[in-house]
Parts: C-alpha cells; sequence; structure tokens
C-alpha cells in the first residue's frame, strides 16, 4: 500500500497553505498525517500537501464539509471515516508476479522443500503482507500449482493480509481485467483461471476453484498487535515497510522474522534492505533473506 502523489490544479501559498476549493493549512496537513501515521505507519511526506488536497477533497464534497479544519474534527470521532481517509490517501501498486525473481527463487529453492513436507502431512503456511487486490497471493497459489497441481489436497495455506478492506474485497472477488494478467503465461491462466463477466458485464478473468482454496484474506494492519501467529515457512512483505519510519519498519519486520520458521524466507521491495544479522536473517539473493535452520525437518 503507498502513497502516490496526483497532479492538480491547485496553488500553494507561501509553502504553508494550499488554496482551492478549500483551504489546507500546514496545521490541517499536519493533523491528517498524524492520523494516517498512527493508524497505519506510513509517514507522510510534508511535501505531498497537493497529494492530501486532491485525495481529500472529494471525501470534503461527500461530506458538505466547507474546510479541512471541519474535516479534521469529524475524522477525530469517526472510525469509518479514518477509514475511507486512510484508502483515499493510499495507492494499492501492485500486479501479478511483479519483481518476478522472487517467484523463481520460490520455484525453485523453497517450494520442493514445502512440497516433500506437506505430503509427509506438514503443515505449510506463506503470508502475503499488504496484498493490495491480491496480485500477490495469487500469483504465489499459480506458483504452487504450476509446480504441484493437487496442492489443495495438502495443508497449503496462503494468508494475504491488507489494512484497506475496499481492496481486500477485490481480492476476494477475484476478477481481473485482461491487461492486468498479461504477466500470467498462457498455459497458466488457462488452466486455473477462467473468463468470466464482471457486475458491469464487461469481460475479465476470474480465478479458479483452486486459487482461490489456497488463499485466505484477513484485514489486519501491521500496527500494534498481530492476529496473525504463525508461524510461517515464507513471508512477502514487499514495498510495504518502506513508507515507515526506520523504528516502525526495523520493529515490523523483526517481527516478521520472529514468526518465520527456522530455514523460512522473506522477501522484500527491490528498494529495501535489512538489518543484516547471523543469528536472524541472512541476505540471500535479489531482496531476499533466509532465516538460518533447516527449512523441513
Amino acid at each position: 500500500m503507498t502513497a502516490t502523489p496526483l497532479n492538480t490544479d491547485i496553488d500553494e501559498v507561501d509553502g504553508d497553505i494550499v488554496s482551492g476549493e478549500f483551504s489546507l493549512t500546514q496545521e490541517d496537513f499536519h493533523h491528517l498525517a498524524n492520523v494516517l501515521h498512527a493508524e497505519t505507519g506510513i509517514a507522510l511526506d510534508p511535501g505531498k500537501t497537493s497529494l492530501v488536497y486532491a485525495r481529500l477533497a472529494k471525501r470534503l464534497r461527500a461530506l458538505n464539509l466547507t474546510s479541512f479544519d471541519s474535516y479534521n474534527a469529524h475524522v477525530s470521532t469517526s472510525a469509518q471515516e479514518r477509514r475511507l481517509m486512510i484508502e483515499a490517501l493510499t495507492t494499492n501498486v501492485t500486479r501479478f508476479f511483479r519483481e518476478a525473481h522472487h517467484f523463481e527463487h520460490l520455484a525453485v529453492e523453497v517450494l520442493p522443500k514445502l512440497f516433500d513436507h506437506a505430503q509427509r502431512g506438514g503443515r505449510v503456511r506463506l503470508w502475503s503482507a499488504g496484498c493490495a487486490s491480491g496480485e500477490e497471493p495469487y500469483s504465489i497459489a499459480l506458483t504452487i500449482l504450476a509446480l504441484l497441481p493437487d496442492a489443495t489436497k495438502y495443508d497449503i495455506k496462503i494468508l494475504a493480509t491488507d489494512i484497506d478492506t475496499q481492496v481486500l474485497r477485490q481480492g476476494e472477488r477475484g476478477q481481473y481485467p485482461e491487461g492486468a494478467i498479461a504477466r500470467i503465461e498462457p498455459a497458466l491462466r488457462e488452466r486455473w483461471m477462467t473468463r468470466e463477466c464482471d457486475d458491469a458485464g464487461a469481460p475479465v478473468w476470474g480465478v479458479g476453484e483452486e486459487m482461490r482454496a489456497l488463499v485466505n484474506f484477513r484485514a489486519a494492519s501491521l500496527l500494534g498487535d498481530w492476529p496473525m501467529k504463525g508461524p510461517f515457512q515464507v513471508i512477502f512483505c514487499r514495498n510495504v515497510v518502506i513508507y515507515f519510519d526506520e523504528a516502525l519498519r526495523d520493529e515490523v519486520l523483526n517481527k516478521m522474522e520472529r514468526l518465520l520458521t527456522p530455514g523460512g524466507y522473506l522477501y522484500v521491495g527491490h528498494s529495501e534492505r535489512l538489518k543484516e544479522s547471523g543469528e536472524h536473517l541472512q541476505f540471500v539473493g535479489t531482496s531476499s533473506y533466509r532465516k538460518p535452520g533447516n527449512l523441513v525437518q
């Protein structure tokens, strides 16, 4: 879940006020930034006043409010509006098989051992943290099915979490336009997905029963106590903690490391680096880390 600037036609006056249909002062901005940080851990850059204005002006109009000051007052008392504010200020940038090297590493180095474990009655758990609208966990599911077509016979599950309930609903629906599935190999697409129509009658590709059976979607924040207890053999947490401040980023990644089984793998975004420790996580490839130990017994 990443915050992305929008182009707007508003003006910044003296660097501390955005003027337009509504007035956004630095005080308004800091209040909203503090709420976003408290709710999600995302640190909103001070230069993002235009983004805040463009994204939230729609909410002011919907609520018939005339100022960001009144909107701040509403946000302070409404949990529902805080959720809508978070969804407005974050854009979920994702696609199938994004950073393909991770899925190649998963297929070659990790899954064969996990499949052997599963076929002997073992439990296999993978976690897609910050899963957005489902492309990442479904890419993991396709990687599994390509190698083990009867994977649903075994105790293999992918947990997919995100703070944004709207995109989670999209993931649970599991329907994607033609352009979104371009990175999926045709043979995989034809075998594990179906041609459908969405609610508006537009042609889409839907995830098949086997893909759906492997993935469980759940709303969860990476802040505070986590409902997910693990352990996991694999965690994908890519391009999520990069928007946290350093202390929170380290805290989240340390908690993830503790949820990994010995020999478990953590995949992060290409621009993210972890503090390495031989006792905890070891760098094993492009933005890929491994916890010391044997992955399976």
